[in-house]
């Protein structure tokens, strides 16, 4: 059985008040009503590279994770770059497709405490692109499944994410704005003299 509870100054007799059982789930209410949360956020999106944060948020009052793994599959895992705070192994049960990584904190980052404000995790990874696969239309940019500490994570299918352009912002000059300086330009001209 999981219970619910919403942040209130009455929370730590909840917790570990007389006759609760240390083994009930006591969980933060969220909508989703999952023992914890991965984020993953495009952070960056550069000419040639693009950056990735991961958030582990974890909801349950009662429960550390100590050595915690999480395995993640996205089709841009044979060119990750560089990996912060997490350590990395590529999990490649199909010969040439390494789409499939496993991820656990290193010894500072290992620990995910209860619900609370020290209760999550973070890394960075830094993808480099490949002209020929990468794209952030109808998803791609997002994993295709999560399994923290085994369990699946239920992910929205990926018509549901946002587009996002391919590559970093270009800035776009109008003809419109040119025209418009020099017929202001003009007009305060004439009102001068």
């Amino acid at each position: 059985m999981t219970s619910c509870s919403e942040r209130s100054p009455y929370l730590a007799s909840a917790v570990s008040g007389p006759g609760q059982s240390s083994n009930t789930p006591l969980l933060q209410l969220t909508s989703h009503m999952c023992l914890n949360r991965i984020h993953w956020h495009v952070r960056l999106n550069y000419k040639e590279y693009w950056r990735v944060k991961i958030t582990i948020t974890n909801f349950n009052y009662r429960m550390n994770y100590t050595q915690w793994n999480l395995v993640v599959q996205h089709p841009n895992f044979d060119n990750l770059t560089q990996l912060f705070s997490f350590n990395y192994k590529s999990l490649t049960p199909y010969a040439g497709l390494n789409d499939t990584a496993m991820l656990w904190g290193v010894k500072y980052n290992d620990l995910l405490s209860e619900a609370g404000p020290l209760g999550n995790v973070q890394s960075e990874l830094l993808f480099r692109k490949n002209a020929s696969t990468f794209t952030f239309e109808k998803g791609w940019a997002f994993t295709r499944r999560r399994y923290f500490n085994g369990d699946n994570c239920v992910m929205p299918p990926p018509d549901a994410y946002p587009w996002l352009p391919n590559t970093g912002v270009r800035p776009v000059i109008s003809l419109l704005q040119p025209l418009m300086t020099i017929l202001v330009s003009i007009i305060f001209s004439w009102d001068c003299m």
